[in-house]
């Protein structure tokens, strides 16, 4: 893999931006995509990058990918200085405990740590219960809230994990990393842009980062009104499947394997034309693809489906261990496989094409 891809992937991987705070991102992506493509937004703040086609009425395709992840904000400062957060995104309670935390102060960034009480000064029954997310706090380091505030935190701080990049087994296609949810569909979504930049193809393109997908698929649905496109390519992650416990009737994808094609989720069918599309243009281009799907859960794709008239709509997913957590493991085969995939596809689909997915 090309040294200069794999600092993009990781700096994507270690930039923070949970819902509502996607600035750093959003700069990361336009500095990359700079000269390539025209800048514009919606108003929730999702980021559009353009490529028209020279012909009229040419179909319009959306890849959104978004830019958040899930994190915390602070929403109570103890008088001891402690801080009580609420939690932005899906979180698991039991992967919280003792994990480390960046505050993103008014003044610079912060170190913390989530405590709990010790298990030392729990009875018998309080040992045998999990620890709720409510009976956490971050511990700062502040001896009183007028430490801890003197220090830059304040009311609805942003709290993201604080994780560095790391390689499995010294593979360098095995990565371990905070938000691969969705910051990989981002490295794909930009690579694609990259890819069709000095090429002629027969339609317009919009590579989306969206903003507040993990509460609510928000940056999806503005985006999606605002451009109507005539199809959707939603580049996201999925549980992968293949570790101990997971049944493969439950996560069929699997690391390594190939970019996920979605059968289905908590909150969309994918479109069954371009799912056959998909698997024939793989077949064509000797892709790895593999059929993903999850009964719990969403992507954009609910939101963009069901824009305007409708939407048709494909969600890719790069299958992924241990989302919504502080370390998520992807091979990067399978983003280089989605990359290969979305940009034939986008080369592939003009208005003849699209007439076709349509009437089918």
């Amino acid at each position: 893999m090309e040294e200069i891809k794999l600092e993009q992937l990781i700096a994507l991987s270690e930039v923070c931006g949970i819902s509502g705070f996607e600035g750093p991102v959003k700069a990361l992506l336009k500095e990359r995509l700079a000269g390539i493509a025209q800048v514009s937004y919606d108003k929730l703040g999702s980021i559009i990058f353009t490529s028209k086609s020279e012909e009229t009425d040419a179909p319009k395709i959306m890849l959104a990918s978004h830019m958040d992840e899930v994190g915390f904000l602070v929403k109570y400062i103890t008088k001891e200085g402690f801080l009580q957060f609420y939690p932005i995104g899906g979180w698991f309670d039991q992967v919280l405990l003792s994990q480390r935390v960046i505050l993103h102060g008014k003044k610079g960034d912060i170190t913390g740590v989530i405590g709990s009480k010790p298990p030392h000064l729990m009875d018998q029954e309080e040992r045998k219960q999990p620890v709720l997310k409510k009976a956490m706090y971050i511990d700062i380091g502040a001896s009183s809230e007028a430490e801890a505030r003197e220090l830059g935190v304040y009311e609805g701080c942003p709290v993201t994990p604080d994780v560095k990049v790391a390689f499995l087994g010294n593979k360098r296609e095995i990565l371990a990393g905070k938000a691969w949810d969705n910051r990989i569909g981002c490295a794909i979504m930009a690579d694609v842009m990259e890819n069709i930049a000095a090429k002629v193809h027969p339609n317009t393109v919009y590579g989306v980062g969206t903003v507040q997908e993990e509460v609510g698929l928000r940056g999806a649905q503005t985006s999606a009104n605002l451009l109507k496109p005539d199809i959707a390519f939603v580049l996201d992650t999925c549980a992968a499947g293949g570790t101990p416990g997971v049944t493969d009737d439950i996560a069929p994808a699997k690391m390594g394997k190939g970019i996920g094609i979605t059968l289905f989720d908590g909150g969309i069918l994918c479109n069954t034309a371009l799912k056959e599309l998909a698997l024939e243009t793989a077949a064509t281009e000797k892709i790895p693809v593999q059929v993903a799907y999850g009964e719990g859960g969403t992507t954009d794709g609910a939101r963009i489906h069901l824009s305007g008239a409708g939407v048709l709509t494909m969600v890719f997913s790069v299958p992924t261990r241990y989302i919504h957590s502080h370390q998520s493991v992807i091979d990067v085969n399978d983003y280089l496989s989605a990359v290969k995939l979305i940009t034939a596809l986008v080369e592939k689909i003009d208005k003849k094409v699209y007439t076709h997915l349509l009437e089918a």
